[in-house]
């Protein structure tokens, strides 16, 4: 297939293109506007016939229409995606998330283009913390912040487009992402690079706030399987079981990294902080057959610690800006 791939030098979508192209035939076009979260040293050594890039704005419907037209599948990963911005700033929010998803579904409508949007668990707001409970494909949307809300906009429109239009679309909402590639203002890198700073940890509030974790490369697989096998017109949910508490991450890259377990802080909340995500992917497991290969949640931030200890090459530019931004909050 000739996949668009919109937001492919982000964190999220960069780590697919790598998948893609390491594990299929497909040729690949990234859109990216390349704000401060998208970074073309993610997409180093990719250069080939079976890849290109593009720089530029989902929100430009002139450049957009021609590159969906040429595609086979748009696979939608461009979005503004970080809760601290959105509380600061939600305008970019709306523009990428809401104007930026209508301008690529109107353009994959035009041209018949089978559409796979990628969403967050956050748009179901968060559970109780002793809630027996998790996140399924019908759980009612109660998002939190403005990235959630336009997250979950998004979400609908897609719907929408499907129930009105015909869109052959399908979505998948994902919990929370971990591995290389990952911008310094993240909840992971941002407690691993400081370590490798010898800076000491923060975590928001007293830690207690539950992720559920899956590293980057198993998000990469399941979008594939969707894309290859899913039913139009369905929504997948994208887990691998990995839920743990903010003290308990911190803690574990801590000790991966030979250091007390307790060298950390605590910092004040963020507002609108959700208390607990939790993600049942039954449905995709079963119907596709899709099985995380990073079982192993140790491991697998332990393969993401070595990648930054060697690539800090690729964060090193973005880490004093970031720390200048979270100490102007005090955190």
């Amino acid at each position: 297939m000739e996949l668009l791939v919109t937001g492919g030098a982000g964190f999220i979508g960069a780590n697919f293109v790598h998948y893609v192209l390491g594990h299929t035939g497909h040729h690949v076009t990234v859109l990216d506007k390349l704000t401060y979260a998208g970074n073309l040293a993610s997409l180093e050594g990719l250069e080939g016939e079976r890849f290109r890039f593009v720089r530029g704005d989902i929100a430009d419907a002139a450049l957009v229409d021609p590159l969906v037209a040429g595609a086979d599948a748009v696979v939608h990963y461009a979005a503004e995606s970080h809760n601290d911005n959105s509380l600061r700033d939600p305008r970019p929010f709306l523009e990428t998330n809401i104007l930026g998803t209508y301008t690529l579904i109107e353009a994959a409508r035009r041209h018949g283009t089978r559409f796979h949007h990628i969403s967050t668990d956050e748009v179901y707001g968060d559970l109780a913390l002793d809630e027996p409970g998790r996140f399924t494909e019908s759980t009612p949307y109660n998002p939190s912040s403005p990235y959630s809300a336009t997250k979950a906009g998004s979400d609908l429109l897609v719907r929408a487009w499907v129930r009105s239009f015909g869109l052959a679309a399908t979505i998948s909402n994902c919990s929370n992402n971990y591995g290389p590639y990952q911008h310094v203002e993240k909840f992971i890198p941002r407690q691993i690079t400081n370590v490798i700073d010898g800076v000491r940890p923060r975590v928001y509030g007293q830690g207690r706030n539950v992720r559920d974790w899956i590293h980057a490369e198993d998000h990469s697989s399941a979008v594939l399987a969707i894309l290859e096998r899913g039913r139009i017109g369905q929504t997948y949910l994208i887990g691998a079981d990995g839920e743990r508490d903010n003290r308990a991450v911190v803690e574990l890259v801590l000790e991966l990294m030979g250091q007390a377990p307790d060298a950390y802080d605590l910092v004040a909340d963020r507002a609108g902080h959700d208390l607990r995500y939790a993600i049942d992917a039954t449905k995709l497991r079963t119907e596709l057959g899709w099985e995380p290969q990073y079982g192993d949640f140790a491991a697998g931030l332990g393969a993401t610690i070595r990648w930054y200890r060697e690539n800090e090459h690729w964060w090193r530019p973005q880490k004093a800006a970031t720390e200048a931004r979270y100490a102007e909050l005090g955190q």
